[in-house]
């Protein structure tokens, strides 16, 4: 990486360049980022995962745009009309969009109104004018008339493209329009008269205008959708007058009737060259931005998704329920294996309610079952109704209602038929109810983070983008709780850091042939994982009652040595140091830093020892709707209601009620105080009251308040 590099990183992200530098040297060497931020802090001076991913981002788009100026740079020599000052004005900017305007006037292009007209020898003409020092325009532009150019209006209109080209290739002028549309750009919509019947989910931008530099994100993601569905117009423009009087201001000197000329080809200029690019540059730049405010989103909400509460290793009897086609109930074990699987028809048409409770009652004390997780969608509350208030228990049972997001993706696709080859998609949906509420990251890292319903314009943002973004979500999530290195299945190890797919198929393989690991440094025997893979993985895998108990830590093998001396120093083993309190207070850490181990990792340390194994996890709560509501007809404006929250977006959040449709509560009326962010006030999967504030049947909308139900 250039040292030039290096000093823009820093500057843009406000970091050193040591800690830039550093976390590119170990980016290049292979590292990851969880185990960056986690192993490597003296290095990076304590960064953070977004700020090493943001190091990442920087230093890939400057690699883009070296690629591309040498690309600029070559296509210019080709042509021979490099000169040694356009060559150092090539070099010096790290701006794409001066690098653009550089390249602009040797750009290769189709033929233009003004290649045409240098083709019918007019470019001397248009230079004349140019000037505006001639009074006489007609007079010079009778010298240029041929079979092609019959009349003075011709040659005069010849000359006017080639003005108009080159003010479209000043950079000047680009840079005044560019300023005009960064300050007075408005984004105008308008409904296709044709498609209006059908458009009436865009209702609210029929006739839209608001300015670029104030609409939010998901404002513009729902316009280009209207328009992308061809339902919809849409124009960015700045003021015309103000845009054509800076440009007058640079371009027009004199009084001239050349003077006149150069005036129109400004128009002319603005409106047929210069608006569509430039507006094109900030459709383009307003889009990127959008993108990514709705990607910062989805992925906030998908690392709360995957950080929810776990139940725990607890036996599960999952009810994925249902009217006509019953209640498909699986009983599964502690890790998540299947014990049995049949179906009750609690609910009518079949409306076997004593059955049903009889059976429910009899495998719950046939399987020892600790806890009941009831998927959330048709017939959910019903069901939970009957479980709750229809069936009696010999045994002390918590009830949860868990979202089936994905549920059925899941029960489809390639994974869930390789786990459960021998039943059929109702049989893995319901599994995967069950081991969401015993551990929603292990199963949750199956289903592609698009299907879960916790984004926010998620089809409509670039795909690439929002893929790397949420991959790095997982990534990150898995290796902040760490994995049970004998449990774990080969999904959750994939994202184990270091590791991918065919490292974590072959740790499975191993552990088939071998049987669990006792130690870390087993690793090593796996096929094709290498000391790099060790290196990168070690510390975010656990193996519980190992014989060394560091290996059930995030302590990694490379600071073994390390607790071992601090043992060693008071005269104790390892064990004792995490049993006793009394024993880490003893220990100076400062007399354990060295070149390579600062206090950080050596604070880490201590942290682990006082908690090894330790889930950074809530508990699991139970929840429980109102047992007034069932359906949208049984809401009344000014009921408060239990929640749980099931979306967050940039203008407010999505609370579910119990009453199978979701009420939204605006971002005003989060709470009595101004609100810029909803995640800095709730989180997914927050349980919540709520006040019915309106309710709109016809389109299935209803209004809910928080601050209204305090």
């Amino acid at each position: 990486m250039k040292s030039e590099h290096i000093k823009i990183i820093s500057v843009e992200l406000n970091l050193t360049q040591r800690q830039v530098e550093n976390t590119l040297i170990l980016l290049s060497e292979g590292a990851t980022i969880p185990f960056i931020s986690r192993y490597r802090k003296e290095m990076t001076g304590t960064l953070d995962e977004v700020q090493i991913a943001d190091i990442k981002n920087s230093a890939s788009k400057l690699d883009e745009l070296e690629k591309r100026r040498e690309s600029i740079l070559n296509s210019i020599e080709q042509q021979g009309k490099l000169s040694d000052d356009l060559k150092k004005k090539i070099e010096a900017t790290y701006d794409i969009t001066v690098l653009e305007d550089l390249y602009l006037p040797y750009k290769q292009k189709k033929k233009t109104k003004a290649g045409i007209a240098k083709e019918k020898g007019l470019e001397p003409l248009a230079k004349i004018i140019f000037l505006q020092n001639l009074n006489d325009i007609e007079s010079e532009a009778l010298k240029y008339l041929t079979d092609e150019l019959e009349t003075i209006e011709d040659a005069l209109q010849g000359a006017r493209d080639i003005i108009a080209e080159e003010i479209n290739e000043s950079q000047k002028a680009r840079d005044a329009v560019r300023r005009e549309f960064k300050y007075s750009a408005v984004v105008q919509a308008s409904v296709i008269k044709a498609k209006k019947e059908q458009a009436g989910k865009y209702k609210d931008y029929f006739e839209f205008e608001e300015p670029l530099n104030k609409i939010p994100s998901h404002r513009l993601l729902a316009v280009f959708r209207g328009v992308n569905e061809g339902f919809l117009r849409v124009k960015i423009h700045p003021d015309e007058d103000k845009v054509l009087e800076k440009l007058a201001g640079i371009f027009l000197r004199g009084e001239t009737e050349s003077v006149d000329q150069v005036e129109m080809a400004i128009e002319e200029a603005y409106k047929r060259l210069l608006l569509p690019s430039i507006e094109n540059e900030f459709t383009k730049a307003a889009k990127e931005k959008a993108d990514i405010e709705a990607i910062n989103v989805f992925a906030d909400n998908l690392r709360q998704l995957l950080l929810a509460a776990p139940l725990g290793e607890k036996r599960i009897l999952a009810i994925d329920p249902a009217y006509r086609t019953g209640c498909k109930i699986v009983c599964i074990d502690e890790h998540g294996n299947l014990l049995h699987n049949e179906t009750i028809y609690p609910h009518p048409p079949q409306k076997e309610t004593v059955q049903s409770g009889k059976k429910l009652a009899s495998l719950v004390n046939a399987y020892k079952i600790d806890a009941i997780a009831i998927g959330n969608g048709t017939a959910s509350r019903e069901t939970e109704d009957f479980v709750r208030q229809k069936v009696r228990f010999d045994r002390d049972l918590k009830v949860f209602v868990v979202s089936e997001d994905g549920a059925s993706v899941y029960s489809a696709s390639k994974i869930a038929r390789e786990e459960f080859p021998n039943y059929d998609v109702t049989v893995r949906g319901a599994v995967s109810i069950g081991r969401r509420l015993a551990d929603p990251l292990s199963e949750l890292v199956k289903i592609d983070p698009k299907s879960i319903g916790v984004g926010q314009y998620q089809h409509d943002v670039d795909q690439k983008e929002l893929q790397n973004s949420l991959d790095r979500v997982v990534e990150s999530c898995v290796n902040a709780v760490g994995v049970d290195l004998n449990t774990a299945g080969k999904y959750l190890l994939t994202y184990v850091s270091g590791l991918g797919e065919q490292l974590a198929q072959n740790i499975v393989d191993y552990r088939t042939e071998n049987g669990a690991f006792k130690s870390r440094a087993q690793l090593k025997k796996v096929k094709r994982l290498g000391d790099k893979a060790f290196e990168q993985a070690a510390g975010f895998l656990r193996i519980r009652n190992a014989e060394n108990p560091l290996d059930n830590t995030a302590v990694h093998p490379e600071a073994y040595p390390i607790v071992q001396k601090m043992a060693k120093d008071l005269s104790v083993e390892v064990n004792d140091l995490i049993q006793s309190a009394e024993l880490r207070q003893k220990i100076e850490l400062k007399k354990y830093v060295n070149d390579s181990v600062g206090l950080p990792t050596l604070t880490d340390i201590m942290k682990e020892l006082e908690k090894p194994g330790r889930d950074p996890r809530e508990q699991a709560k139970v929840f429980e709707f109102s047992n007034e509501v069932f359906t949208v007809d049984d809401l009344k404006i000014g009921m408060i209601l239990p929640g749980i929250i099931t979306n967050i977006t940039n203008f407010g959040v999505f609370v579910d009620v119990g009453v199978k449709q979701d009420g939204l509560v605006h971002i005003s009326h989060l709470k009595n105080a101004y609100v810029s962010n909803p995640s800095d006030v709730v989180k997914l999967h927050q349980q919540v009251k709520v006040k019915v504030i309106s309710i709109d049947s016809i389109r299935k909308r209803i209004g809910l308040s928080m601050k209204e139900a305090e």
